[in-house]
């Protein structure tokens, strides 16, 4: 089984995803099964802002009662011109030190002061690329509290970044290189930037090309609709318009799967709620595993386990020294062989350096001389006098023992000479 099928088995389960646009909130419940997701309700909050939460929450509860839904968790999607994204590139480091990494790179991400934001970040796919995400820290309070006053539970605050980049991977990845729109809101990924995530006043086309270019894609390439890309619903009320909220259908999709493949959480973790009757599933496999092991231990005669345990002591002392002294011996062996094999290669290194100069003595013959020789274990530096220097790349380039000749100052001349430094990289040979 493939990292798609495994991916496509986990999508199971409801979710409900909340976008905040303007005064607006949008909201989308789904039900995501391996065979395909099903929109089970969409619903607009309108001008949430300017009415008591205790209202608009009770709106927000009557909706989801009516879809059986009302026990879960929302992820909510926060407005893209409230959060900073930045992308850093740090190859050659390990997961185990990425969050060091992250923390000494962060004064020079965020535009806040000291203490004023709140971020996450995790690498995309498996790539040396870190999409981190900031907030100010007086925003997430501010929603937080503002949906704990409504009485809606949530469980993450993300950003659009991070839940289209889950949303497309929910049953397996996304085709290679594409640029999507979601109203001004550009999304893309190609092989040279896995993420591309940016915010326009519109869909021009000077916006586009900004964003082709940054993929390092065509300029031919024909940007698609968001909501074109993500996973088509098997069933929708007569009303969806996935135009108009494709986010929070994708911030559902993100939320639904135990594992996305990238998840970004700005809401701080004492605050964030889980009711996923799933969560329930490991703690009773765990009981059942405990009550059979139980069962199976005291149905065992204790006898039988002491001597059991007696004669497996007893062979573990006998054979204790024999293993020791074989440990001993391969470490002994391995060291002989270390030496063996550097005394080799020394020796085999000696030829070789002495065949070098050899070879060097054959092709620049008298009247030509050398008052310098460099050799160094990739490349040899020679220096002298010609009465034609400009052949000499080429005798040594023919040379199995050197490559890559080149000048390394201009030529001049001295009496009926050509004054000469060349640098020529040296052949790997067999041994």
């Amino acid at each position: 089984m493939n990292l798609g099928d495994f991916q496509k088995w986990l999508a199971f389960g409801n979710g409900v995803g909340i976008a905040i646009s303007g005064a607006d909130l949008f909201v989308t419940v789904i039900g995501m099964r391996p065979s395909g997701v099903t929109i089970l309700g969409e619903s607009t909050i309108s001008g949430f802002r300017d009415l008591p939460a205790s209202e608009w929450g009770a709106q927000y509860s009557s909706f989801l009662n009516k879809l059986d839904a009302g026990h879960r968790a929302a992820t909510v999607l926060l407005p893209r011109d409230e959060i900073v994204v930045r992308q850093v590139n740090l190859p050659g480091v390990s997961d185990k030190d990425l969050a060091s990494a992250i923390r000494f790179e962060m004064d020079n991400l965020q535009p806040y002061s000291e203490g004023e934001a709140v971020s996450d970040w995790a690498r995309i796919g498996k790539s040396s690329s870190i999409l981190v995400g900031m907030a100010r820290r007086e925003t997430i309070e501010g929603y937080s509290t503002l949906f704990a006053e409504a009485g809606i539970k949530v469980r993450a605050f993300t950003f659009s970044a991070a839940a289209i980049y889950a949303a497309l991977r929910v049953y397996g990845q996304p085709a290679a290189g594409f640029l999507a729109w979601s109203g001004t809101e550009a999304y893309g990924e190609s092989e040279t930037k896995p993420l591309f995530s940016a915010q326009f006043e519109d869909q021009s086309e000077r916006a586009g090309n900004f964003a082709l270019s940054e993929l390092r894609l065509p300029v031919a390439t024909e940007p698609a609709q968001l909501e074109s890309l993500l996973p088509v619903p098997k069933a929708a009320p007569a009303d969806t318009d996935l135009s108009r909220t494709a986010l929070p259908y994708a911030t559902a999709l993100a939320g639904v799967v135990p594992y996305p493949a990238l998840s970004l959480n700005l809401l701080p973790k004492e605050q964030r709620q889980v009711t996923s009757r799933l969560r329930y599933i490991p703690t009773a496999v765990l009981a059942a595993i405990v009550l059979l092991l139980g069962t199976a231990a005291l149905a065992y005669p204790r006898y039988s386990d002491r001597q059991y345990l007696r004669l497996l002591q007893q062979e573990i002392l006998k054979l204790e020294p024999r293993a020791k002294q074989a440990i001993a011996l391969d470490r002994q062996t391995a060291a002989i062989r270390n030496r063996t094999l550097v005394l080799d290669d020394f020796r085999r290194q000696t030829k070789i350096d002495l065949d070098t100069v050899g070879e060097m003595s054959q092709i620049l013959k008298p009247p030509a001389w050398l008052n310098s020789l460099q050799l160094t274990r990739e490349q040899v530096n020679i220096g002298g006098e010609a009465e034609q220097a400009a052949p000499l790349l080429k005798l040594l380039d023919s040379s199995k023992y050197f490559q890559n000749s080149e000048f390394t100052l201009p030529l001049s001349r001295s009496q009926n000479n050509d004054l000469f430094s060349i640098r020529t990289l040296r052949r790997t040979l067999a041994p």
